[in-house]
């Protein structure tokens, strides 16, 4: 694990794998997560890529930022890049993760975005209409009542919750992957890290997610490849596997797998990192 001093004092961590020498790759953990996960270790070693999986502040190794948003989080990565002496990086945004990764890009941070599995913009006309209704009266209060929303997640979220909530929103193909002795030790683990400091940071990151975007996604300009498996059966994904948001995204290439679910992260590793190594 790494770790930086933001310009106010933060300590800002981060894990990593793949090439240590190589351009880095920021990649932005799914909901609650610390950056422990990791990914495609070896495709990764073997395309020259050094993944740097940053806990977002308030989750794992990173301080707190009581004035976190997207603008901050994009400012945290950029300090992140000048200190490794690199230029604007790909990004890759996993489940609540994406908005992140495609925040770095609007700011200009991240040179290209791979969203999988990612949360879209729930907010949205042509997406808020496809919600199940407990997830579209949390998206209304995101808007309309964040803070009170905010303390209400950070009151009663815990990582046991969370992971319970993961298995119960997941299809039958998901959770066995996700609950195999191969697999749920990592990533409870990941989930106890992202709560070490209490809930607080989830919380915000949950409201951050869930409220319209400041940014046009519209306007972005750099390459954006979106990737869903289309038995993902998660109600804050995309419940149309990123129709609407690869129309809304110009420059935005859609891959979508029959017979994958969420878990394309690890099942289709490969993939993504290949596509995003030629992008």
């Amino acid at each position: 694990m790494g770790s930086i001093k933001t310009a106010d004092g933060r300590n800002l961590a981060w894990s990593e794998w793949g090439d240590p020498q190589a351009r880095p790759v920021i990649f932005c953990p799914g909901a609650g997560m610390a950056g422990s996960l990791p990914f495609g270790q070896g495709v990764a070693a073997r395309l020259r890529l050094r993944v740097i999986s940053v806990d977002r502040p308030g989750l794992g190794g990173s301080d707190p930022d009581l004035d976190k948003s997207f603008d901050s989080w994009s400012r945290d990565i950029r300090a992140l890049l000048a200190h490794l002496d690199a230029p604007p990086a790909p990004a890759i945004g996993f489940s609540q993760g994406a908005p992140f990764a495609l925040a770095l890009g609007a700011a200009g941070v991240a040179d290209c975005v791979s969203l999988v599995s990612g949360q879209d913009e729930l907010s949205h006309p042509a997406i808020h209409g496809l919600l199940p209704e407990p997830v579209a009266v949390m998206v209304r209060r995101a808007a309309t009542d964040p803070l009170g929303l905010e303390a209400e997640i950070a009151a009663t979220a815990t990582a046991d919750w969370l992971w319970h909530m993961i298995e119960s929103m997941s299809g039958e193909q998901d959770r066995s992957f996700y609950a195999s002795d191969a697999f749920a030790p990592a990533y409870r683990a990941a989930l106890a890290a992202g709560f070490r400091r209490g809930a607080a940071g989830y919380a915000r990151d949950t409201v951050l997610a869930m409220a319209p975007w400041p940014f046009q996604i519209e306007r972005l300009t750099c390459p954006v490849h979106i990737w869903y498996g289309l038995e993902d059966t998660s109600p804050v994904h995309s419940p149309d596997f990123g129709s609407a948001l690869s129309r809304r995204i110009g420059a935005a290439r859609l891959t979508r797998f029959e017979n994958e679910g969420s878990a394309i992260l690890w099942t289709r590793a490969d993939d993504i990192l290949n596509a995003l190594a030629t992008a």
